[in-house]
């Protein structure tokens, strides 16, 4: 009689192996979760609330005080005046109220019906505001000698403003608004596309140029680690400097491009490269190329040289030209890694910003649905808006995986 074994993976030793692999892990998930999964969310709850740039601080009672009239005379008539407002122009504060203290010196007249003073401590009930409301209380003092032998001013005392409001980002209000403006007109599916054109041809040009890159550097030869070098400068240099040099480059007055271009006999007037459509897409997609083709490079590269040399010579020996030992020897083998290349650099390209917003600020037919996001929450002052934008960039991002997952990475063996 034979003993069956536990299944491999469901005996004691397994179980705690198990529970021990998920304690290491807990404090990574938990940073995750705080670092990705919680803005990721918040996004989604600003996306439905009606809430503008003034919005993200809570309404609050805004108090000016000063003294107005002969306040350095003794006996003089003079009064002490409140400037009061409401902070947020939609959102109502509800039972306002304000105390201050009197300067010692000052003799205080009437009082507004609303006051009351109790020794020199003035408080004030100044009931509901509604958004936008502004206020101004005036106390008629009468100044006495202690007043000028202290040197102070009524501004100089503490006074303490209290009211409830509701802040439109905790409140229970919600709204369709912003997608409904996000969806409005054909202003969305234009910018859209353009996203995608800058997406999909930025993505294949830097897998392509990437491609023959490393092509051209995996044969030993003297000076290869300073090409290598070069084709990494475009990736390492910082953003914001190689940015201003294609401007500076491309510039219509003073560029080197447009000038050389101009004694060639190519044109007979400058081009303006980063202000024409639709030549200003395809000059932020050739930079996108540009710029990000060395990553590429370098995955493509290490892909490369750990593939056997011996299957090349046994080709090489059956007669196989250069693109024949390519296309059925190497393109199998770097079909995984172009796969994965594609899928980060379509996600990294189709969430890119600065690189457009510092070549042509969203400008001539180069606005993407991320730079729609900065000009609808801070051009516009419209947060919910533009989180609305995020939400729908996160939703095409999450179809295109989806996607990918299902089909390609499938024929690819992912």
């Amino acid at each position: 009689m034979t003993s069956v074994s536990p299944p491999k993976g469901t005996g004691p030793l397994a179980k705690r192996e198990a529970r021990l692999a998920l304690g290491l892990l807990l404090p990574t998930i938990i940073a995750v979760s705080l670092v990705v999964v919680l803005p990721l969310l918040a996004i989604f709850w600003i996306s439905v609330k009606p809430v503008s740039l003034a919005d993200l601080r809570a309404p609050e009672v805004v108090l000016r005080e000063d003294i107005r009239g002969d306040a350095d005379v003794l006996g003089a008539e003079a009064n002490i005046r409140y400037r009061l407002r409401n902070s947020s122009q939609d959102q109502p504060i509800r039972g306002v109220t304000f105390a201050d203290t009197v300067p010692a010196g000052l003799t205080v007249g009437s009082l507004d019906p609303r006051c009351a003073l109790n020794g020199r401590a003035l408080t004030c009930d100044l009931g509901d505001w509604k958004g936008g409301y502004r206020e101004t209380l005036i106390i008629p003092v009468t100044i006495g000698q202690a007043y000028l032998d202290a040197g102070l001013r009524p501004q100089d005392s503490d006074t303490s403003v209290t009211g409830s409001a509701s802040n439109v980002l905790t409140n229970t209000t919600f709204t369709l608004d912003n997608f409904a403006r996000v969806f409005d007109g054909d202003e969305f599916w234009g910018v859209l596309g353009v996203t995608l054109f800058y997406t999909v041809f930025g993505t294949f040009g830097a897998l392509i140029f990437g491609l023959f890159a490393a092509l051209l550097l995996n044969k030993s030869f003297r000076g290869q680690g300073i090409l290598r070098g070069l084709y990494l400068f475009p990736y390492v240099s910082p953003i914001i400097a190689v940015a201003f040099a294609w401007i500076l480059l491309f510039d219509p007055f003073s560029g080197s491009a447009n000038a050389l271009l101009i004694q060639m006999g190519v044109t007979s007037e400058a081009i303006n490269f980063f202000g024409e459509r639709p030549l200003a897409l395809v000059m932020v997609t050739v930079f996108e190329v540009w710029r990000y083709f060395p990553l590429s490079f370098l995955f493509i590269l290490a892909r490369m040289q750990s593939i056997d040399t011996d299957i090349y010579e046994a080709a090489d020996m059956d007669g196989a030209s250069p693109f024949q030992q390519f296309w059925a020897l190497s393109m199998p083998q770097l079909l995984g890694i172009l796969s994965v290349l594609f899928l980060l650099r379509f996600i990294w390209t189709f969430n890119k910003f600065d690189d457009i917003f510092l070549l042509t600020g969203g400008n001539a037919g180069t606005r993407t649905l991320t730079v729609n996001v900065y000009e609808q929450a801070f051009a516009i002052s419209n947060i919910g808006a533009g989180a609305a934008v995020a939400v729908v960039i996160f939703a095409c991002l999450l179809i295109f995986s989806a996607f990918f997952f299902r089909f390609i990475s499938r024929e690819e063996g992912l």
